[in-house]
């Protein structure tokens, strides 16, 4: 990296022709400046032709900026001195002139897409507010983007520091002091005479609102960073502009230049091997299996943290995976001679193929036995996921030469009660009854019908469900991939989502195990477009946490984490396949980059906060993988960044974890 004097030497030869270049841009600063016990004094800054922010009164600080022209775009070098001690606060505005904020289709990565109306009124959307500013732990890569679909042209703006300490505040409203040295800083835009803006604040600011818990907008705060007087602090932006042909395009090459920027790389010194970590998860089975008379299950939904102690729930599909954990445990016990694990997972079978479909031969897919509740309420998803593992077992049995006539059965049934909710335009309902009236009926989640619809034309021979799997398909490329409309796929939210685009990439990939020449390659570039997205809401870059805030103390590093929704401002282990799929990708389309950060995902995921005998992570149970990994100033209801919430779903965390350790399952599937 140059020097300052470099830097300095650049300006001056080049005669400031870079700054006025973006000053052109209509640049606009404002330095905050506060002394303890008192409302901040705020400053508008202006340029100068020497390089300096200069204020019309007196300041207790320099501000010098540098700009260098690099492959691309320029970097913005801000440098503060401290004449005198000093508590501040710097943001700026970058004005895209050319976008009108009603066209302009804006990106924060992991948080924010094109405008959040699908998310809710108590949610961050341009509904809410048309400017936005917000932390930088809320976002999967630091940078804040614009695209204007009239002219073509995007613009991102993004932070080029280690971003690696983080200072505590005694607040988290109004004007707060930070404890100590901090490198975070905020990100955002706005509307300014009806065109857009880009944003950033050192340190950082949330405005209007700051997203504090699940659908609570608290008041907007703005912290102060603090220097003593001839220190300097720097911090660095790179602004670029490219052409996309569409909001999708835009996406994927702002992905792209995160990953060339951010370089994540796979983590190192793993402690354990892929058995090693199965051993120790089924000690999640073996611990959280229930007998509740009519039903076998282990209890995965609504737990405590602390405790771990069981719930009597049993939850098929999200959140708690039981059929899916019982087939792992069934198949890993009879690989590795644990009759126990054998006996629980033919015993959840069993129960289910018994007593686990209703008179309408829906799965029971929600049952709390403490209250004596099974909700007249089904979702495609849910169903979906439950004949993708009774299909998975089923398969599995028929390889030992072991059949089940009577779930065979009971599977076909409820496939075509399935099929005969399908719409015309080829989607599924998202929520329904028993009697098949709906209760949500949008499309987002209809890609999760896709993978068991594949498997059973594979497993039955019967083409009408391959049919019925194209026709989503159809569905997913004209209202969901070609508008890039990712939502509604997750269950406990209903908003833009990484779950939308995770399933939409997996339904393509999923009809491109069972087609052929142009029709499979039609599928993989689908699930290509999609794939974008879902990577989008990928870590690529590791949060700081300050000290005393348990994750940071644990050690994780949240490279490879995705964040989870716009209403769900966590992360988690939300995985399963989707690696396999990157590698896939990487393999077909000759791009390495989606198989290394295929790699960065699994050394992340796998054991970072796994549970183990002498490090429990926090978790009261070993095996226990947690679930909402508080990461940024959000929490699902308690604690905040750097802890967990209180309650948690293991039930779906070990199932992702187990099957991001299974390579080759779904090719395996297909080829038997």
């Amino acid at each position: 990296m140059r020097s300052i004097a470099s830097l300095i030497s650049i300006v001056l030869i080049s005669g400031f022709s870079n700054i006025f270049e973006v000053s052109a841009q209509k640049m606009d600063f404002e330095l905050n400046v506060k002394n303890p016990g008192n409302p901040a004094e705020k400053h508008s800054l202006k340029l100068s032709s020497l390089g300096l922010l200069e204020a019309e009164s007196e300041i207790p600080l320099r501000v010098k900026l540098f700009i260098e022209k690099i492959d691309g775009g320029e970097l913005l070098k801000f440098e503060i001195t401290a004449l005198e001690d000093a508590y501040f606060n710097l943001s700026g505005k970058y004005s895209l002139s050319n976008y009108t904020y009603e066209n302009a289709q804006l990106l924060l990565p992991g948080f924010w897409y094109r405008k959040n109306l699908r998310s809710p009124q108590d949610a961050p959307s341009a509904r809410v507010s048309t400017d936005w500013l917000v932390r930088e732990d809320r976002l999967s890569t630091p940078l804040t983007s614009a695209y204007d679909p009239i002219s073509g042209k995007g613009t991102f703006l993004m932070r080029t520091d280690l971003i690696e300490n983080l200072a505590l505040t005694t607040h988290d409203r109004g004007e707060v002091i930070l404890s100590g040295g901090s490198d975070l800083g905020a990100l955002g835009f706005g509307k300014s005479q009806g065109n857009t803006f880009l944003s950033f604040s050192f340190p950082y600011s949330e405005a209007p609102f700051s997203y504090i818990r699940k659908l609570t907008l608290a008041p907007s705060v703005t912290s102060f960073h603090f220097l003593e007087k001839g220190a300097v602090k720097e911090i660095s932006y790179r602004l670029e502009n490219f052409e996309s042909l569409d909001f999708s395009d835009f996406v994927s090459r702002v992905w792209h230049k995160s990953f060339d920027l951010m370089k994540p790389q796979a983590l190192k010194n793993q402690k354990f091997t892929d058995h090693e970590i199965k051993s120790l998860l089924t000690q999640y089975f073996k611990s959280s299996y229930m007998d509740l008379g009519e039903l076998k299950g282990f209890s995965g939904a609504h737990l405590e943290t602390e405790t771990c102690e069981s719930v009597p729930i049993l939850e098929v599909g999200f959140i708690g995976r039981v059929l899916l954990n019982a087939f792992n445990a069934l198949q890993y016990g009879e690989q590795y001679n644990d009759k126990e694990l054998v006996s629980m997972g033919n015993s959840v079978f069993s129960s289910y193929e018994e007593n686990g479909f209703n008179a309408h031969g829906f799965i029971r897919e929600y049952i709390d036995y403490r209250k004596n509740e099974e909700p007249d309420s089904y979702s495609i998803r849910r169903q979906s996921e439950g004949i993708y593992a009774l299909l998975l077992f089923l398969n599995y049995e028929k390889s030992k030469g072991r059949q089940h006539v009577n779930l065979e059965k009971k599977v076909l049934n409820l496939l075509e009660q399935l099929k005969a909710l399908q719409n015309e335009d080829g989607s599924f309902p998202r929520k329904f009854k028993s009697d098949f009236s709906l209760i949500d009926e949008t499309g987002g989640s209809s890609p999760s019908a896709v993978p068991p619809l594949v498997m059973a034309y594979h497993y039955f021979g019967k083409g009408e469900f391959l049919e019925s799997a194209r026709e989503v398909a159809l569905y997913q490329e004209k209202f969901i991939i070609a508008p890039s409309d990712y939502f509604s796929s997750t269950l406990d939210a209903d908003c833009e989502d990484k779950e939308a685009s995770l399933y939409a990439a997996t339904a393509m990939y999923y009809l491109a195990q069972v087609t052929e020449g142009k029709e499979r390659d039609h599928y993989r570039d689908l699930a290509k477009k999609a794939a974008y997205f879902t990577l989008s809401w990928y870590y690529t870059w590791d949060v700081p946490f300050a000290k005393g805030q348990m994750l940071g103390d644990l050690g994780l590093k949240s490279r490879g984490w995705g964040n989870v929704s716009v209403e769900n401002n966590h992360i988690d282990v939300f995985i399963f396949e989707f690696d396999e799929i990157l590698d896939w990708l990487g393999q077909e389309t000759g791009q390495p980059e989606f198989l290394t950060f295929a790699q960065v995902i699994r050394s992340s995921m796998r054991e970072q906060l796994l549970p183990h005998e002498n490090n429990m992570m926090g978790i009261g149970k070993v095996g226990y993988y947690p679930e909402v990994v508080q990461h940024t100033a959000w929490d699902y209801g308690k604690n905040g960044k750097g802890f967990y919430n209180d309650i948690f779903a293991p039930g779906w965390t070990v199932a992702s974890i187990w099957e991001l350790l299974e390579i080759g399952r779904t090719t395996g599937f297909f080829e038997n």
